[in-house]
């Protein structure tokens, strides 16, 4: 349930961009008719409309997990807010200018600021990040926890690079195509880093018990 409370937005973006591609004169009237005001020029293209229509409704996915969390009494993550305002940036960009690249930045762009949080409390604060949300869970060694810390950094920053070469150069002139990586590959490859993870820290405990 936390995993699929934490890849809603991403479903919405998805789902959203999808029906709007079925639908793009339906999305396209949609989007004239109420957004003409926050648009340059007033109006956008059919074939715009449906990384518009995800951009929106991925904007507010996102703010009702925030909402519903605070609702709860119940803490925000960092990682949470800087998705909402990177979101808001890119995603605001993408609307005015109807320009689908500015959208395609966003994931980099978060994937990178959650390696340099990662850096900066390690390098000038002292504290592992990983260790700090999991600690309670599990005990390691010092040297384990570095290297997951590391191994974690390498990933966001591996993944955003992957997302860029997707986007830009092998799809390009496909937004469906990256969308589509963004929803199942992205999904795909944290997954599959969750499981590698899970093998070797199953090994130490072993190794340690």
């Amino acid at each position: 349930m936390k995993f699929l409370f934490d890849i809603f937005p991403l479903l919405v973006f998805f789902g959203s961009y999808k029906w709007a591609g079925s639908n793009e004169d339906a999305a396209q009237a949609l989007v004239n008719e109420h957004l003409s005001g926050v648009i340059s020029g007033g109006a956008i293209t059919a074939s715009q409309a449906p990384i518009i229509v995800a951009t929106i409704t991925g904007i507010v996915a996102t703010a009702l997990q925030i909402a519903y969390l605070l609702a709860r009494g119940r803490k925000v993550d960092g990682a949470l807010w800087v998705s909402m305002v990177v979101f808001l940036f890119f995603g605001g960009l993408t609307i005015y200018f109807h320009d689908d690249d500015f959208i395609k930045w966003k994931p980099t762009i978060i994937y990178w600021s959650f390696a340099t949080a990662m850096v900066v409390a390690y390098r000038f604060f002292n504290k592992n990040l990983i260790r700090a949300a999991m600690e309670k869970q599990i005990q390691l060694p010092d040297e384990v926890w570095h290297r997951l810390n590391t191994a974690w950094v390498a990933f966001w920053i591996v993944l955003g690079l992957l997302n860029l070469f997707v986007a830009f150069v092998l799809f390009k002139a496909d937004t469906n195509a990256w969308v589509s990586f963004k929803a199942f590959g992205v999904t795909g490859l944290m997954l599959a880093f969750f499981v590698v993870q899970g093998f070797y820290l199953a090994r130490h405990i072993k190794d340690e018990a």
